[in-house]
């Protein structure tokens, strides 16, 4: 179908924004916005369409979407400038889609709509060229921050070079899993003995005392046995423990160093190749961090994803816990998950512990999946997250 003038309604989930653009790519697009959308939204959009290779140009029209009379007069005056208008009603309020109703009654302009559970877009008046059209589109990491107005910064992982390390993460996990309920004390040695220097540089081998100062005035000995474990996985070399005076060996190189020195990355690579290996995913990425300034002055604000997944145009959200699952963390996810990718979006959260009924009943309240230690212990962790995509039908269009 050649749209050359599309009407959209501008709605808080990004998705609902852009879909029909992406779709009918129309030479110009008129935006109904309700009266106090963020002046930057204009920016944001522009910025995501170029990004995406999308050249239409972009029209803002404010009304007070309490004001039927008020909508209706936008789209009068859309149509009178534009008569080759087709109108999306996927996205935007109740009060915009009732006023959409009496504007499609009184004219003859075509209108199209999305269905989640079908993928594709369908004809709701006039438009029979546009019925059943599929929605193919394959979003990465970065398409989805863009979208929703932030920026893809860089995040504590370098992602384009994990794929080095894979051979090493089921090995590290299971490290990680033979010593999890010392492993925050085993990297806290790990820390103190392998300080950067004062110009951040710092040196792959490491030489310090056998006993040193923990946390609130601790004292932690060297963990022996986790030691050898790490080098018998060949993430360190050149052991040399000398017991009750010294420790030295040298970290392989420094992406490894980085994953020893940080209580929470053997868990985080382990979720991503998970992701990986369930082979239903586009893009996948760790440390995913989104900076939420979309062009606005003031300090920036930002967020780090653990595990972000992309099928299609679905955006996968996974926090990962070596500790348990606190209501706050569930929260946040959440909050995340919705404004991203609104009803499309699913989310996870990976801990390293038994998940416990009050946590289970709370990720249920906000649809969010658990996945704890003892999926992880058996394996069942890969189907759990491939299952997360294939959730369609009445529950797809209720969450």
């Amino acid at each position: 179908m050649e749209v050359k003038t599309l009407i959209e309604f501008f709605d808080v989930r990004p998705l609902e924004n852009v879909l029909g653009v992406e779709i009918f790519r129309p030479e110009h697009v008129v935006y109904i916005c309700p009266e106090g959308t963020p002046a930057h939204a204009k920016s944001q959009l522009k910025r995501y369409f170029d990004h995406r290779g999308i050249n239409a140009s972009l029209q803002f029209l404010y009304a007070n979407t309490f004001n039927a009379k008020a909508i209706l007069r936008a789209f009068r005056k859309t149509l009178t400038e534009h008569p080759d208008s087709v109108m999306d009603i996927t996205g935007g309020t109740d009060a915009l889609l009732f006023a959409a109703g009496f504007f499609g009654a009184e004219t003859k302009i075509p209108v199209v709509t999305y269905s989640r559970t079908q993928n594709r877009f369908y004809s709701i008046h006039l438009a029979d060229s546009a019925h059943g059209i599929p929605v193919d589109l394959v979003l990465s990491v970065e398409d989805c921050f863009l979208m929703a107005g932030g920026f893809m910064r860089k995040g504590r992982v370098d992602n384009s070079i994990l794929n080095r390390y894979m051979d090493d993460i089921k090995p590290f996990f299971d490290v990680f899993l033979k010593y999890r309920t010392r492993w925050d004390k085993i990297v806290n040695y790990i820390q103190r003995i392998s300080p950067a220097w004062e110009d951040g540089s710092f040196s792959l081998n490491v030489q310090g005392n056998y006993t040193v100062k923990g946390e609130h005035g601790s004292r932690l000995d060297a963990p022996e046995e986790a030691l050898h474990a790490l080098e018998e996985i060949r993430m360190i070399s050149e052991l040399q423990i000398v017991p009750e005076e010294s420790v030295a060996f040298r970290f392989r190189d420094a992406q490894i160093r980085a994953w020893l020195r940080d209580v929470g990355s053997v868990l985080e690579l382990y979720v991503y190749k998970a992701c990986l290996d369930s082979g239903v995913f586009n893009d996948v990425r760790t440390s995913a961090v989104v900076d939420w300034s979309g062009g606005e002055k003031g300090k920036p604000v930002s967020n780090e994803l653990d595990v972000m997944c992309t099928r299609g145009i679905m955006p996968v959200f996974i926090s990962c816990k070596t500790c348990a699952i606190k209501t706050e963390a569930l929260n946040e996810l959440a909050i995340l998950r919705d404004r991203f990718g609104g009803q499309m979006a699913r989310a996870a959260i990976v801990t390293a512990e038994p998940a416990v009924i009050a946590a289970r009943n709370r990720a249920a309240e906000l649809n969010i999946r658990v996945i704890d230690l003892n999926d992880l212990k058996n394996g069942s962790h890969i189907e759990m997250i491939r299952r997360m995509i294939k959730r369609v039908g009445p529950e797809a269009e209720q969450h």
